[in-house]
């Protein structure tokens, strides 16, 4: 049985890749926050307590999950986000290199400027702030200097259920089960959600084809934050219950003061043209993932 090295797998992503993976390979999985009783702690921003934990394991791949994904916390921090999001990736680049296994580092669409409306694997990212540089920083080192890598660029992020979901859909849900009758969300924000279920069974694939380099993985269709909360209320079956009122960024400015790209849009052009895309369209995705985790 291969052995896979999961480092900071404590949030939704890792989840999904623990369970996707633990049944086919042996998999030691680490976190700064031990918040399952199948992680335990590393800080992967101490080289050498990184490099010793994953050198006694001996994987056969190492997968670096970790980041700072909060862009206000990027920016209200910089050292904090270029130690974790830039150095943790050179970190596990260095590791992998010297025990001669792939790196599978986890990127993110939120490089891109939002200039254009859509962007496939080859379109050159413009980051925009500290979280968008820090990440885009990890990408080229690991680009640049793994022996073997897949970088993945994934999209608006859904998973993990109310435990370990920061993102858009808890937030949204939180505010049903408040019984809010009106719900403000941005018009002017477009992007591709992405399931963590459907991103941990790509990425499987990937390796189990032998198939490395940099791909975009998310799901199918393109939406805006709009549309995505008009379906979570679609699923929900209350749609006539609860406003949607629809405004721009400014509206949040001072919560989320960060700059953010108007478009993340991805598009699997790659996976497509290697006949390897079998991520599911985002409603089919979302409709599962509150049924599983939230209405269940």
């Amino acid at each position: 049985m291969k052995k896979i090295y999961l480092a900071g797998s404590g949030g939704m992503l890792g989840e999904a890749f623990y369970d996707l993976f633990s049944k086919d390979y042996k998999v030691l999985a680490s976190d700064i926050d031990v918040n399952e009783d199948w992680l335990h702690f590393l800080d992967f921003r101490n080289f050498e307590k990184y490099h010793q934990d994953v050198y006694n394991f001996k994987p056969d791949y190492l997968f670096h999950l970790g980041a700072i994904t909060s862009l206000e916390e990027c920016d209200l921090d910089e050292d904090k986000a270029y130690s974790t999001n830039t150095i943790g990736p050179e970190n596990a680049t260095i590791i992998a290199n010297q025990l001669d296994i792939p790196i599978i580092y986890i990127s993110t669409a939120g490089i891109f400027d939002g200039k254009k409306d859509l962007y496939d694997d080859w379109d050159i990212p413009n980051p925009l702030g500290h979280y968008a540089r820090s990440k885009y920083n990890g990408e080229l080192y690991v680009e640049q200097n793994a022996k073997k890598y897949l970088i993945l660029r994934a999209g608006w992020m859904m998973g993990g259920g109310p435990k370990k979901d920061k993102k858009f859909i808890n937030k949204i849900y939180k505010q049903i089960i408040q019984n809010k009758n009106t719900i403000n969300i941005v018009n002017d924000k477009l992007g591709t959600p992405t399931y963590t279920i459907d991103f941990a069974k790509n990425t499987k694939l990937l390796l189990e084809k032998n198939i490395w380099g940099k791909y975009n993985l998310v799901c199918e269709g393109v939406s805006s934050r709009l549309e995505v909360a008009k379906e979570i209320l679609k699923i929900m079956n209350i749609s006539d219950k609860i406003n949607l009122n629809e405004v721009d960024s400014s509206f949040f400015q001072k919560e989320y003061f960060s700059p953010r790209p108007p478009s993340e849009r991805l598009i699997n052009k790659k996976l497509n043209l290697r006949n390897l895309n079998i991520m599911r369209d985002w409603k089919i995705c979302l409709n599962e993932y509150l049924n599983l985790r939230f209405l269940k």
